[in-house]
């Protein structure tokens, strides 16, 4: 029998949204390249402690030790710090002492990313589109840095202006639907509706209806009845008429 059934190609990463709210970050390094990070494991939640001599840090770091965003260590790095650790960032000038932190932190199984080096990092930093609740991602598994700032880009600007509210109430509709009917055994009809209505409406459709009930927050639970007879309304039958 012929395969049914693409061949994997590998050479990628696994991509995956990792919840590191309230996990221990460690960032060794004060310049800009620890300035991105910060950002990056703050918009997680994260609990982070950074290690850099005053001497050299970069005015955004020195703004988020200010304003309490971070924990400050005032002096190199000592390996000590990796301690109680669930990441560990490196982002130093040093070359040889980024890989010694990184040889560290394996010996302990304590993921690890050190910059520009993509041999000694557990996971990559993607090129990253945030609006809300919505978080698109570009992976070039550390090849082309640059090329994946340029694609997200190009997806970041096809989108609807509204996507990220957009991603917000599909949140409350998929909330409401849990309420309209919240046994379990009946899952399948609730997802089964919802990616219908969503395909239904596409994504200017849902565009159209999240403008509304963003004006109208009544305008969800004006879907009940259709959900109840697990029908799929047109955006005719939900929108207000104008």
């Amino acid at each position: 029998m012929a395969d049914s059934y693409q061949p994997i190609e590998g050479g990628g990463s696994l991509v995956i949204a990792w919840q590191i709210k309230n996990k221990k970050v460690l960032i060794v390094g004060g310049g800009n390249v620890a300035a991105q990070r910060i950002v990056s494991v703050k918009i997680g939640d994260a609990q982070v402690t950074l290690v850099a001599p005053s001497d050299g840090l970069h005015p955004e770091v020195r703004q988020r030790i200010e304003h309490g965003e971070v924990v400050w260590l005032d002096r190199t790095f000592q390996d000590k710090d990796v301690e109680g650790m669930d990441m560990v960032l490196t982002a130093l000038d040093d070359h040889d002492e980024s890989l010694r932190i990184g040889h560290l932190c394996r010996q302990q199984r304590i993921p690890v990313n050190v910059a520009d080096v993509p041999d000694m990092c557990d996971f990559y930093f993607m090129s990253q589109h945030r609006d809300g609740p919505l978080q698109i991602s570009v992976s070039t598994n550390g090849r082309g840095p640059k090329l994946a700032n340029m694609i997200r880009t190009t997806m970041a600007q096809a989108l609807p202006p509204n996507a990220g509210d957009m991603v917000y109430y599909m949140g409350e509709l998929r909330a409401k639907v849990r309420q309209w009917e919240p046994k379990i055994d009946q899952s399948a009809k609730r997802m089964g509706w919802v990616t219908k209505v969503c395909e239904a409406w596409g994504l200017d459709g849902m565009a159209r209806w999240t403008e509304a009930a963003a004006k109208d927050s009544t305008l969800i639970d004006t879907l009940q009845p259709y959900f109840d007879s697990n029908q799929i309304p047109t955006l005719d039958m939900v929108l207000p008429q104008v």
